[in-house]
């Protein structure tokens, strides 16, 4: 991967602001401690993307990276990282756990839980981040196998270090159909690599396919509020094509456009009618599940119900007299 970063070429005083931003949004939102002093920093970094996978590649002096609680909380879309070291040695901690990795060794973590990451002796490090939905396994599995080593005594994680490596470091493959050919098949290696880890490997395979619908489906009602959730969003939470993401709904006989509105709809209708239904305006409401527009969520509200939000609240919520 060709270096996008590289502070030989930036102040010395710009250093640590210029590589927080950089891994702030490309990669997650983490502290960045750096041992130099400022003027000693050296920082020469990659960054890439293959589909939804996001992709860096980091030489740099001696850091200690922090996912603190704070950051893991506001996580919008949870993810699953790789840690792949190339030379030296680095340690990851998580959930209470910890673990040393050694060239050819690689860990896995999660953004949604605080962790440590600490290059004592400088970083030689290969960052591969998955998102947490594509891989279809349990919260406890996931939790089980983090900040494991792997490599040295799992012969797929062994052959996982050599294909992820790879993937890092070939713009070949971060662009076109080449891209849109590794990202299924990287998805599926690294399920292999967990779920045998774990010992349950008929986890494994599970076509992925099987259960993609209800993922999708299960995706788009934990994100029913944001305003901004769209099919091209959904199909990279999946590491699909957008047109994949159609076919598998017109399977199940779902319009993704209709089947959103109408669970969106559900939603107001019953805080509408709950007991905090006049805590809020009725456009507030609306916006709280994604209808921006007061006049819009109104016309198709009463589309659906035979009757206008406001009509529905008073009907449910009759104004006291007195």
């Amino acid at each position: 991967m060709s270096p996008v970063l590289d502070t030989a070429f930036i102040p010395s005083r710009d250093r640590e602001e210029v590589v927080r931003n950089a891994v702030w949004d490309s990669v997650v939102a983490v502290d960045i401690d750096h041992r130099p002093a400022a003027e000693d920093i050296s920082v020469r970094m990659g960054l890439g993307a293959v589909g939804p996978l996001r992709i860096c590649s980091a030489r740099a002096t001696a850091v200690t990276i922090r996912r603190t609680e704070q950051l893991a909380r506001k996580d919008e879309e949870p993810a699953v990282f790789l840690g792949l070291q190339v030379t030296g040695t680095s340690l990851v901690a998580q959930n209470g756990r910890e673990c040393v990795l050694k060239p050819g060794e690689f860990a896995m973590y999660e953004s949604i839980a605080p962790y440590t990451l600490l290059f004592d002796e400088g970083v030689d490090h290969h960052f591969l981040r998955f998102p947490r939905a594509a891989l279809a396994l349990p919260d406890r599995l996931l939790r089980d196998t983090t900040t494991v080593t792997l490599g040295s005594d799992n012969p797929v994680a062994r052959l996982a270090f050599t294909y992820f490596s790879q993937l890092a470091v070939s713009d070949d493959l971060h662009e076109g159909r080449h891209a849109d050919a590794v990202v299924a098949p990287s998805v599926e290696l690294l399920r292999a690599v967990l779920t045998s880890q774990h010992g349950n490997s008929s986890l494994a395979r599970e076509p992925l396919e099987a259960t993609l619908g209800l993922r999708i489906t299960h995706y788009i009602r934990a994100h029913l509020a944001d305003p901004d959730l769209s099919a091209a969003r959904i199909a990279a939470a999946h590491g699909i094509s957008v047109r994949h993401l159609y076919a598998v709904l017109s399977r199940a006989g779902i319009s993704l456009g209709a089947w959103i509105r109408t669970r969106r709809l559900a939603e107001c209708r019953r805080e509408l009618a709950g007991p905090n239904g006049r805590l809020r305006t009725i456009a507030a409401v609306g916006r709280s599940w994604g209808f921006v527009d007061a006049t819009h969520f109104s016309k198709v509200f009463k589309q659906a119900y035979g009757i206008s939000p406001r009509g529905w609240r008073d009907q449910n919520h009759p104004r006291s007299s007195g």
